[in-house]
């Protein structure tokens, strides 16, 4: 191959490259798998028989969609914030490499109405309910009538996740049943001392910019406590399923992630700094993982 090949090869694959992180940036795909395996996690822990592969994979695209209408909807709402911010300034819209429009809010609505559409046609009309309130509570609630006004905003707009167990819990039984709905709570529960934690490390990002964040509003230390009784009261709530019908996996599952996020909250009250914050982002990430592959484990090989 000449020169002038390889040259244009490498522009082709760097320009691809460039489109895809955008795709994965813009549509939040990283936190709509996360969403995604909240669904499937409700789905493990709900009374009834599981549905299908095909039905699985169906109610798993759906409620990427949505949630990835809904990350858009943030970005392109937010993009005048995120430029001033350092965290976010290279996001593709606040850095201009694209533009919002009257096409992108088309398709951001579009991408909801194909997954809420998807989840009523192959499951019944509460998994479709479920997934279009914990879009508009992300997109809605938190990024337009909450974030920059109050510090309740992270903690109202934990909700979303918790509309993702619902939903997948609906898939199997629309009526609401005693372990979905306790993995809800705690996904409602774990978002904020998730975010408070990640809020830590960019706190003067969003003192320049008057977002009324935990720690810019009560301080630091004041964060760390409450991210330490979040964190001892999901590792307690979490338990809860294993005498609702959940085997040993889940709670082994359960009590090793519990006890991770109470261990790296402790830290973080000791010594309430930018490592020990990072620390336990990593942790509630963890445990949030660990509780719902356990679930899903717990599912498909105890029953």
């Amino acid at each position: 191959m000449s020169t002038a090949a390889q040259t244009t090869v490498s522009k082709t694959t760097a320009a691809q490259n460039t489109v895809t992180k955008n795709v994965v940036s813009v549509f939040k795909l990283r936190i709509a798998v996360v969403i995604a395996l909240s669904a499937l996690g409700g789905v493990a822990v709900a009374e009834g028989p599981a549905p299908g592969f095909l039905e699985l994979a169906v109610l798993t695209l759906a409620v990427i969609l949505s949630s990835a209408a809904a990350g858009a909807f943030n970005q392109i709402w937010e993009r005048d914030l995120d430029a001033r911010m350092v965290r976010t300034r290279r996001r593709p819209f606040a850095s201009g490499e694209w533009r919002a429009g009257p096409l992108w809010w088309a398709l951001v609505a579009f991408i909801l109405a194909l997954g809420v559409g998807m989840a009523a046609a192959v499951f019944n009309l509460t998994t479709a309910v479920h997934l279009f309130l914990g879009a508009f509570t992300y997109g809605v609630v938190y990024t337009v009538w909450l974030k920059q006004r109050t510090v309740w905003n992270i903690v109202i707009g934990g909700l979303a996740g918790s509309f993702a167990v619902l939903a997948g819990a609906a898939a199997v039984e629309p009526g609401l049943s005693t372990a979905p709905l306790i993995l809800a709570v705690v996904l409602f529960l774990w978002t904020p001392p998730h975010f408070w934690s990640l809020a830590l490390m960019a706190k003067d990002d969003y003192a320049a910019n008057g977002v009324p964040m935990l720690p810019l509003v009560k301080g630091v230390r004041f964060t760390a406590w409450a991210i330490l009784l979040h964190a001892v009261a999901l590792a307690v709530l979490a338990m809860l399923p294993v005498f609702f019908g959940m085997g040993w996996i889940y709670g082994i599952a359960a009590l090793a992630g519990g006890g991770w996020f109470v261990k790296t909250s402790v830290d973080l009250v000791r010594r309430p700094g930018r490592p020990a914050a990072f620390a336990n982002f990593k942790a509630s990430l963890g445990q949030l993982s660990l509780l719902l592959v356990g679930a899903m484990l717990d599912a498909a090989l105890i029953g």
